[in-house]
């Protein structure tokens, strides 16, 4: 009885021994399933992304005519093609450099038309003015644009180093907080930040990375948060710390600006007044009384030269007054 006691125990043990083992190796093929599961997927979804990169812009070269292929072909070494092409980067414009030069000749038709044509049929002074005005629209869109993305990035910036501290002191290195920036923070920040993500993992260097990041954002203060990355990668150092240092110096700085654009906007706003209002009473004159003002645009010996100093001094008036009100920090 003895024995058999023995011998049931010893294969009850061997038994218990035996499903131990088996679900120990099948939770650990498990766990490591899940761990490559999840870099699989994390790979996937970068290899979907590029491929729908890819597909946009294989359907917008298909959609590009031929003109505007042309004009790409012929100006893509140009050195203002360059220039053109970080700032319709910098504005977020799924446009090239020749798109964007058929936007220039396009305007200049338009507004030479609606001159010529319905403000002051038959005049080609005010044809000719209106076409240099409409030259330039696509350039005041594209920096309107512009701007208002840097600066809405650079208002952004004091939280994106809060979530990038709070990463890297739960353990994160600087990739996967970046990561999470990418899929936590406010646009633009989040779209730029899964641009350098994407560079990371497509193999680009970490400093190149960043130095793209800045010509596409160009900015000081993130210009000191990148040098502080790069610093911190080649001699070391609490990362986390040095990056909340720089986070309190940008909020700072920012308060600061926000103090000084409330306190200058009586005079930012004296110079739309004074830059305006010139050209609201010419126009108003003109639909009242065209034949009047209309000898301002027709009389080449008077008129003419009058209209020039009018635009000199106006413009010279309303640059000084913003370099006046601009103050840097």
């Amino acid at each position: 009885m003895e024995i058999m006691i023995i011998g049931v125990a010893a294969v009850i043990v061997v038994i218990i021994l035996i499903a131990t083992v088996v679900s120990v190796r099948s939770g650990s093929k498990e766990e490591i399933k899940d761990r490559l599961d999840r870099y699989t997927a994390d790979y996937n979804t970068l290899l979907a992304e590029i491929e729908q990169e890819e597909q946009e812009t294989r359907r917008r070269q298909q959609e590009q005519s031929a003109i505007t292929k042309q004009l790409d072909k012929a100006i893509e070494q140009r050195d203002f093609s360059r220039k053109w092409r970080d700032q319709l980067a910098r504005a977020d414009l799924k446009i090239t450099p020749g798109e964007y030069l058929a936007a220039h000749v396009l305007a200049v038709i338009l507004g030479f038309l609606i001159g010529f044509f319905i403000l002051l049929p038959g005049n080609a002074v005010i044809g000719i003015a209106v076409a240099v005005l409409g030259f330039f629209t696509p350039r005041f869109y594209v920096g309107f644009r512009k701007g208002k993305r840097i600066n809405t990035f650079e208002q952004q910036l004091p939280d994106t180093i809060g979530l990038w501290v709070n990463g890297l002191r739960s353990g994160y290195s600087v990739q996967q907080a970046m990561e999470a920036i990418s899929r936590e923070g406010p646009e633009p920040t989040a779209s730029e930040f899964r641009r350098v993500v994407q560079e990371f993992q497509l193999g680009v260097s970490r400093e190149t990375a960043l130095e793209h990041l800045l010509n596409r954002m160009p900015s000081d203060d993130l210009d000191l948060i990148i040098t502080a990355v790069n610093i911190q990668a080649e001699v070391g150092g609490n990362l986390a710390e040095i990056l909340d240092i720089i986070g309190d110096v940008i909020r700072d700085r920012v308060k600061l600006k926000g103090e000084i654009r409330v306190l200058t906007a009586q005079g930012r706003i004296t110079g739309y007044v004074i830059g305006g209002i010139p050209f609201i009473l010419s126009g108003v004159l003109m639909l009242l009384n065209p034949g009047y003002m209309g000898l301002l645009f027709s009389n080449q010996t008077c008129g003419w030269p009058m209209l020039f100093c009018v635009f000199a001094l106006v413009g010279t008036g309303f640059a000084v007054i913003n370099k006046i009100v601009q103050i840097d920090i």
